[in-house]
């Protein structure tokens, strides 16, 4: 068993025997698996310490939303590792309007390291009079509002299932969608999978793991009717066709906030923990006149209500960990990201490098410049214990692992 951490300059782990552990004590069983100081799960007391958050470092503009099919309105991405290809999909949407709208397309993008992309002339749809372009959705409304792919991990998974999608509004419900390559999308069915939610957002499903069942998180609202604030409910599956009953989300002791995405998605290097990156909206907060925004080519209806992207975990479940409430990814230097709905992370992050990981993030939305924007980490650098200069302590909770190191 593992008990005490001692932080100084540097970290010194100190076996203890079980006639330190009290008989009233749980020992939690780790196995051989990764954790990460990224919530206070193993740690019992800090003394002069302190966990800190990380933030990421930008990279540059690795997207433009410039064909004429997208635009100032693209949103709503997500990206995973497929084999040796990754994918990017994300809404188009030239011009403001209904949520869910017959304007409304889903496109997509490939890259083989994850840093440069391209958008493939897929020919699937004539878009604007022309099959040349990279669009995998259209004529289908309102699923190309939100359509949000994953790749299906699910042990013996049906080929033509390998990947799946849900989408659709609170009208709707969600729509379930399957795909044998990720590019040519089929609804599983006519009905809605999952019907009790406002879903008016980017709502995330996946295989668990460490749950054995599909797991979804979605919009909802405190007092129901888009009343109240901003939040996220889940469901689970056993087979992608049956849901259970929402259970809304709870943020233990912290204030409530508008939480717009919620970008839940288990950590690819240790899937029992789900990492989210939700985008923190503010309704109300101005920095950015109207005539401001308007100069920078914006519609002054989004010249208001400023976000930032918030950190949080989870372990399954209905509660979401909230060690961390500054922002994690915030608008930055400029007038550009201080306007309504900017600094949305996309969903999923890419190992992409020795020791790296990366992240990506929308940009001066509802601008001619709108891009997408990759930030990277070092892989697990999501937060750290830290220690000043005269040294201090961390006990941890008592734990027991199995062999002379990770599986990582």
């Amino acid at each position: 068993m593992i008990r005490r951490i001692f932080l100084f300059l540097i970290i010194t782990l100190c076996a203890m025997t079980s006639q330190y552990v009290s008989s009233s004590e749980t020992i939690i069983d780790l196995g051989s698996r990764l954790e990460l100081f990224a919530d206070r799960y193993l740690i019992d007391e800090l003394n002069g310490t302190e966990l800190r958050l990380h933030s990421p470092q930008c990279t540059g503009a690795v997207l433009q939303f410039d064909n004429p099919w997208e635009g100032r309105y693209c949103g709503y991405s997500t990206t995973f590792k497929d084999g040796d290809k990754y994918r990017l999909y994300y809404r188009g949407l030239p011009m403001a309007g209904r949520d869910g709208s017959t304007t409304e397309v889903t496109c997509c993008a490939e890259s083989v390291d994850g840093v440069t992309w391209e958008k493939p002339d897929l020919g699937i749809y004539e878009i604007m009079g022309t099959r040349k372009n990279n669009v995998v959705l259209s004529g289908m409304a309102p699923c190309s509002h939100n359509f949000a792919p994953f790749l299906d991990t699910k042990p013996a998974v049906a080929s033509n299932q390998r990947y799946k999608a849900l989408a659709g509004t609170g009208n709707s419900g969600l729509i379930g969608f399957v795909s044998s390559d990720g590019l040519h999308w089929e609804k599983i069915r006519e009905e809605a999978l999952i019907t009790e939610g406002a879903f008016d957002s980017q709502n995330i499903a996946f295989w668990s793991e460490a749950e054995q069942c599909y797991v979804c998180y979605f919009r909802t609202w405190t007092k129901g009717e888009y009343n109240g604030y901003r939040t996220i409910s889940r469901c689970t599956s056993p087979d992608f066709l049956n849901w259970s009953d929402p259970v809304e989300m709870s943020f233990g002791d912290t204030p409530r906030e508008h939480l717009y995405t919620n970008q839940t998605q288990p950590y690819f290097r240790a899937p029992h923990l789900y990492i989210a990156l939700p985008a923190r909206f503010m309704p109300g907060r101005r920095v950015l006149t109207k005539e401001q925004f308007e100069a920078l080519g914006g519609d002054a209806g989004y010249s208001g209500d400023c976000s930032d992207t918030c950190f949080m975990t989870s372990r399954g479940g209905s509660v979401y960990d909230r060690t961390f409430m500054e922002g994690f990814v915030r608008p930055g230097l400029g007038l550009n990201n201080w306007s309504s709905r900017t600094n949305y992370t996309t969903h999923g992050m890419l190992p992409t490098g020795p020791g790296e990981i990366s992240l990506f993030i929308q940009r001066n939305y509802g601008q001619p410049s709108h891009y997408l924007e990759r930030l990277t980490l070092r892989t697990d650098g999501f937060a750290s214990l830290h220690a000043p200069y005269t040294g201090g302590e961390a006990l941890t909770k008592p734990f027991r692992f199995k062999g002379e190191k990770t599986d990582h």
